[in-house]
């Protein structure tokens, strides 16, 4: 499972320098509107401690053990970020599933780093990805967490757009239930990098406190990344909340996205 992604990337990769260069002119400031709807739509999340990982028998060597890892609160943006922002910062989007309220799509993680420079930029706000230990924390329910199968319920179609139901698209961000947290489509719609670097062996078995695997210093790696969350063509066991993979930064795919988190500064 944690390589189906990476096994994949061939076909795709060699789409992504010209996009990555284009050069439209876009504004210095966010919009007031904009502005306005990206705060109101950062959702607090109280730091804490949870098991991050799974001992299940359904799970990879590389989504086990469970260990203990200790977190600072952050904000997470409720949605993946949405077409309309990302062409407000960059002034393009190439999104292979276009739509009103639709997650932007199929663009790399290089293009990500690009866009959250300028959105710091344009806002004087620390935005950036989350590490996968905060991703995860976040999809559980944080401090708040009732434990269940997939980010929200142990019901996939209440909370995803999965295999069963998305009819092989990205859907409208919000349209499912949220988890415990107010946040959606934490399972399903699409896949969403963190900012770690992706790696195959199993998680440590020591209590951590604000691990990441890479460095905040250098968002522009070559390495893989973790992508988590499961996307609109992955059935329900693929979609289980602890489940990982990983793509190259400069590939693009359809069922790749993204969401914000914000750290006070």
């Amino acid at each position: 499972m944690f390589a189906k992604l990476l096994l994949s990337l061939v076909c795709v990769v060699a789409v992504g320098s010209a996009i990555a260069e284009e050069k439209d002119a876009v504004p210095k400031v966010l919009s007031p509107e904009s502005m306005k709807c990206l705060l109101k739509e950062m959702v607090w999340v109280e730091g804490g401690s949870y098991s991050m990982g799974s001992n299940s028998d359904k799970a990879s060597s590389a989504e086990g053990p469970a260990h203990k890892v200790t977190l600072a609160g952050f904000y997470m943006g409720k949605f993946e970020v949405s077409q309309e922002l990302f062409r407000e910062v960059m002034g393009w989007d190439h999104s292979y599933f276009q739509g009103k309220g639709h997650p932007v799509n199929n663009l790399s993680w290089a293009n990500i780093q690009r866009f959250i420079d300028r959105l710091n930029g344009m806002t004087g706000k620390y935005f950036r990805l989350p590490t996968e230990a905060e991703w995860e924390y976040a999809a559980k329910g944080g401090k708040i967490s009732k434990g269940y199968r997939y980010s929200g319920s142990n019901t996939i179609d209440e909370v995803a757009w999965y295999a069963g139901n998305s009819e092989r698209r990205v859907h409208r961000s919000g349209k499912k239930k949220a988890n415990e947290l107010g946040l959606y489509d934490m399972t399903g719609n699409l896949w969403e990098f963190c900012h770690d670097d992706a790696h195959m062996r199993p998680y440590p078995d020591r209590e951590r406190t604000n691990p990441i695997a890479g460095s905040f210093d250098k968002p522009y790696s070559r390495k893989p990344k973790i992508t988590r969350g499961g996307g609109y063509e992955f059935d329900e066991d693929e979609s289980l909340v602890f489940r990982r993979d990983g793509a190259t930064p400069n590939v693009r795919m359809p069922d790749i996205g993204f969401r914000l988190v914000m750290i006070k500064k």
